[in-house]
């Protein structure tokens, strides 16, 4: 059967663009996959895949895709927009990311951690969109839990969160759904699989109070970070930006309560959403 190359849209986003100038150079040069592989000592997917934005390039590859194809500088430029931009799959790329993490690292200042909640807090958290559907919310609901599958299998990935001491004071749904949310998060709060730390008030005012942060590890070693505001997030997967997260949430991490020490103040707010007891008749 004969090989047919997938349809490329170079005029989706940089990223896609940047792919299908490689394949354009390439086959101009009258090269397949595999001979610009070897002359770039890399991996004939990994190009496949950069040709078909599947893959965002590594940030040595366009210096040496202009060296092969006497290009100057217009991949370098290409690559210095594509990953500047959000990649118009972005989120299910992160999901794809999360999904092989052997290390989840994340920062909220407003809410639970999607893969700490419970069933009822998601739904009070996405029931506040209220231009969702009660059909479409569920959906999202049933496929923010199914992400937690993972958790309890022999595979399952370190998860360390970070939380604004905020997040424990602001009832999210009933109180006794809040309640329960903070029974989950005791829980998890010291395990080898978990850890949680609180962010307190004492702890004055830091750079990223307005976003959430969750940064990936990968398999391979390397990391990818997903910052994201109230409606728009970034996926950064190459190494210099990845680092600059990385440093960011280490500064959090310092500044934050221990596990062990962050187990007091989520007692201390489960106290105020605990049910009341029905007195005696």
């Amino acid at each position: 059967m004969t090989f047919k190359p997938q349809t490329l849209t170079p005029y989706l986003s940089a990223r896609h663009y940047f792919g299908a100038e490689q394949r354009r150079h390439r086959e101009a040069a009258r090269l397949s996959l595999l001979q610009l592989a070897d002359i770039l000592n890399s991996s004939k997917s990994t190009l496949a895949r950069i040709e078909t934005a599947e893959l965002m390039p590594p940030p040595d590859l366009p210096d040496r895709l202009d060296a092969a194809f006497g290009t100057d500088r217009h991949f370098h430029g290409l690559y210095e927009l594509a990953k500047r931009e959000a990649h118009p799959d972005q989120y299910r790329r992160f999901m794809d990311f999360e999904a092989q993490a052997e290390v989840i690292e994340n920062y909220e200042p407003q809410v639970i951690p999607g893969l700490l909640q419970t069933k009822e807090y998601a739904q009070a958290q996405l029931g506040l969109q209220e231009e969702l559907s009660q059909e479409k919310a569920e959906e999202l609901v049933n496929a923010r839990m199914s992400r937690k599958d993972r958790l309890n299998s022999v595979q399952s990935p370190l998860r360390w969160a970070i939380i604004d001491e905020s997040v424990l004071r602001r009832q999210m749904g009933s109180r006794e759904c809040t309640y329960k949310q903070l029974a989950l998060l005791l829980a998890q709060v010291d395990t080898p699989d978990s850890k949680v730390q609180v962010m307190p008030f004492n702890a004055g005012p830091y750079y990223l109070m307005g976003a959430s942060l969750t940064l990936l590890t990968l398999p391979n070693g390397s990391t990818v970070a997903y910052e994201e505001g109230i409606e728009v997030g970034h996926l950064y997967e190459d190494r210099d930006s990845a680092k600059k997260w990385r440093r960011r949430y280490e500064v959090l991490r310092a500044k934050a309560l221990s596990p062990a020490a962050s187990a007091e103040p989520i007692r201390e707010a489960m106290e105020d959403y605990k049910p009341c007891s029905t007195p005696p008749s």
